[in-house]
């Protein structure tokens, strides 16, 4: 099994066999939180404006999103697995848009078989691959807001590449850390209304489910997000 780690839109672009899109802080782990809170479709989506057209053609559907780490205007809420937590979704269809996560998706355009990443759900991501026991494997960090690398998104990838060879040794410490690094925004407290202290936890809360957001490409060029 070759294990490629690659980063950004570019990165996913490129991205080929069992491909893992990672987005830590906070497309991918609010994707998880989602579904355990109930939402029966999650429609990823890269585009503002697609995201509200998707909003008129499902009754019951929430729209999730954020752009510059803030809700966007209009929407219902922000990339917060916080204010997931406030919500009802039961029986929800959910339209769920980010700077990086979510672009990731749409662009994964030669992979095989795509799926998300985060630390929430490492151990099943893990699982999921070692069953399909693939010939290549592309873990894709998506960065902060897609341009940067994010300690957080690189960390994971290691950490399931670890996993995938059967070595996870030390990365408790290190997802520890991210509180003094690239976690240290959601402690600022300027940035309370939209990445509050909580989201940090919840997003470092290392294999709390036991499934898999399996990404299948739509017509109008959207990913459904499919628990698996």
């Amino acid at each position: 099994m070759k294990i490629e780690i690659l980063e950004f839109v570019e990165g996913a672009r490129k991205a080929k066999g069992i491909t893992v899109i990672i987005d830590v802080f906070r497309a991918f782990s609010v994707g998880c939180y989602l579904f355990d809170a109930g939402a029966v479709r999650v429609i990823a989506t890269a585009g503002v404006e697609d995201a509200f057209n998707l909003k008129k053609q499902y009754d019951n559907s929430i729209l999730v999103g954020e752009r510059d780490e803030k809700k966007i205007e209009g929407f219902d809420l922000g990339n917060s697995p916080t204010e997931v937590h406030k919500t009802d979704f039961r029986g929800k269809t959910v339209i769920h848009t980010t700077t990086a996560g979510t672009q990731g998706l749409i662009n994964a355009v030669n992979a095989d078989v795509v799926i998300t990443g985060s630390l929430v759900n490492a151990g099943a991501v893990v699982k999921y691959i070692k069953a399909l026991n693939p010939e290549h494997v592309s873990l894709v960090a998506m960065g902060y807001r897609a341009t940067i690398s994010a300690e957080e998104d690189l960390l994971c990838a290691e950490l399931i590449a670890a996993r995938l060879n059967n070595k996870s040794v030390g990365f408790e410490k290190r997802i520890a850390l991210l509180r003094n690094s690239s976690g240290a925004r959601f402690f600022n407290p300027q940035n309370i209304d939209y990445s509050p202290p909580t989201d940090f936890f919840l997003c470092t809360m290392t294999d709390r489910f036991n499934f898999v957001l399996k990404g299948a490409t739509r017509k109008d060029g959207n990913v459904d997000l499919l628990m698996s």
